[in-house]
């Protein structure tokens, strides 16, 4: 009997008719892709680049150096610095003889904001310069004149006079920028005019360590030697950062750049331009970060806000609507994360502007009103108040940047005697007059006395409880406690003796607290808070 094939065959033809249908699907499904632009990002962006590359601008500028200056080593700008673009163009050209002058120059980019002729840049582009040139898209050539600059910030705007209109550009909402957008960087990397780069925005509020205001756009939009001063764009073609450094071992790009956001730039060039100058609010407070054993010992569940460690006399808050040991948690609206946001929310607000803040006092949450003075005013009100910097400015001192609860480096170090010779604290504990010390969290303490005064230094004008010895090894001696520490407050309860602070101690021990936040005055009435683990 033959074999037979009938059924085979036609299972045959079924199999290869199921191919020619997934072929011409897949056949169709790629033309579709290929006459889809993506979704996920521009299919080109050479329709945007062109209607924004004549608003861009390279800025030449030079320096006249007179005599010897320059001889000798040059020195380099740390890698990846905001300044290391042109700091090392300045050293690295070549220097004319002893006793001569010599110009050096240096490359940026800029973008016009004004048809009139007004143009933004960063300030270390121009830094210094005796001359400064534009060079525009079309060959034009013209000479800038500075109208103001914001170191702060690393921004500043010149002014050309144009025959015509100039093309300008916007400033956007950086604000509304998410990690992900596409953006476009437009500048004069490298000398090579007119170049174009495309990325996304790889992170926000970056802290470059620049400026008391960073608040940096990071992306991976390409930026290189002499993009400083060019502008960010959104893919509405709106400026949303001003391209102002890069992190880079080699010197280019390596997919790490940051903006200064259009949030906190428009606001600054808006000053300048009308008064050439900066005017920024004030609220007349030094701060200090809230760290975990902080928040823990004023109750609160996070580590969030700035804690107030001071009030500067004659300033905005000085009024008692703001105290040392309030915790800002809100200001005019505005969230305060932490410590580094309020300084910068604070300058962006307008002088004499009305605000709301939200301060932790006592365990509870309280709304106070406060009226901003002007940052550049506070200079004499500074100069004359021990618990500020030396500028007056909201932020503290730059020890008072690192976390407060960190061992002080100076807690070794000899302590005056009235003699004049020195006594470390071990070798001669101050013994307090006619009274025993109290022994509270590996402290010794005393009432404050004329004798004790005069050991210690201590101004008439700080009060509370002395801390004459530290146990070594305690918990309050790796906070950086030490004699002569005067205890202010313990949990924002002032301290008259030392006594109270053992029972202030103790009721919150039995409250379940881990920590005792302490407000500690040093011999001058510089004020901090420290949060002491209790045993």
């Amino acid at each position: 009997m033959a074999p037979t094939t009938r059924p085979t065959f036609r299972r045959s033809l079924a199999l290869l008719a199921g191919v020619a249908l997934l072929a011409n699907i897949g056949l169709t499904g790629a033309a579709e892709a290929q006459s889809t632009p993506p979704l996920n990002g521009p299919a080109s962006v050479a329709d945007l680049a062109e209607g924004l590359l004549d608003a861009v601008v390279n800025i030449s500028t030079s320096q006249n150096i007179k005599g010897d200056e320059g001889s000798g080593p040059a020195p380099r700008a740390p890698d990846g610095s905001p300044f290391q673009e042109f700091f090392n163009d300045f050293f690295n050209k070549q220097q004319g003889g002893p006793g001569g002058n010599h110009n050096v120059s240096s490359l940026g980019s800029g973008f016009v904001i004004d048809p009139s002729g007004y143009i933004v840049t960063n300030n270390h582009v121009i830094e210094g310069a005796d001359d400064i040139e534009v060079n525009f898209a079309n060959g034009t050539k013209l000479k800038a004149k500075l109208i103001g600059t914001d170191t702060k910030t690393d921004l500043s705007v010149l002014k050309v006079e144009p025959r015509t209109p100039l093309t300008a550009v916007k400033f956007g909402d950086s604000s509304d920028m998410r990690i992900g957008d596409w953006v476009m960087a437009i500048g004069n990397p490298f000398g090579f005019g007119g170049s174009v780069t495309v990325g996304i925005i790889s992170g926000r509020g970056r802290n470059i360590n620049a400026g008391p205001y960073d608040n940096f756009i990071q992306t991976d939009a390409a930026i290189n030697k002499g993009n400083s001063g060019g502008p960010l764009f959104n893919m509405k073609g709106e400026v949303i950062g001003i391209n102002t450094a890069i992190i880079s071992p080699s010197g280019g790009s390596i997919g790490i750049g940051f903006s200064v956001p259009s949030e906190l730039a428009a606001g600054v060039v808006n000053q300048l331009r009308e008064f050439g100058e900066t005017r920024r609010g004030w609220l007349g407070v030094r701060i200090q970060p809230v760290t975990d054993d902080v928040a823990d010992s004023l109750g609160l569940d996070t580590a969030k806000g700035a804690l107030v460690a001071g009030v500067i006399k004659g300033g905005p808050v000085d009024n008692g609507s703001i105290k040392a040991g309030d915790v800002i948690l809100k200001f005019d609206g505005k969230p305060v994360n932490e410590m580094r946001d309020l300084p910068r929310v604070v300058a962006e607000s307008p002088v004499g502007k009305e605000v709301d803040v939200v301060v932790l006092r006592d365990g509870k949450e309280q709304t106070v009103k406060v009226t901003l003075g002007r940052l550049e005013d506070s200079d004499q009100a500074a100069s004359n108040d021990a618990d500020t910097s030396p500028d007056g400015v909201i932020n503290p001192d730059p020890e008072e940047n690192d976390d407060m609860d960190e061992p002080n480096p100076d807690q070794d170090q000899v302590q005056p005697a009235p003699d004049g010779k020195g006594q470390t604290d071990q070798q001669a504990p101050v013994t307090p007059d006619a009274r025993t010390p109290k022994d509270v969290l590996g402290l010794s303490l005393s009432q404050l006395s004329p004798e004790i005064r005069k050991t210690f230094g201590i101004a008439e004008s700080v009060d509370g409880v002395v801390v004459t010895e530290v146990a070594p090894g305690s918990a309050a001696a790796e906070k950086g406690l030490k004699a002569g520490d005067v205890i202010v407050e313990v949990a924002q309860e002032f301290m008259k003796s030392p006594d109270a602070v053992a029972a202030k101690v103790q009721s919150l021990k039995q409250e379940g607290r881990r920590n005792a936040q302490l407000m500690i005055a040093s011999a001058n009435g510089d004020l901090r808070f420290i949060a002491v683990p209790m045993e």
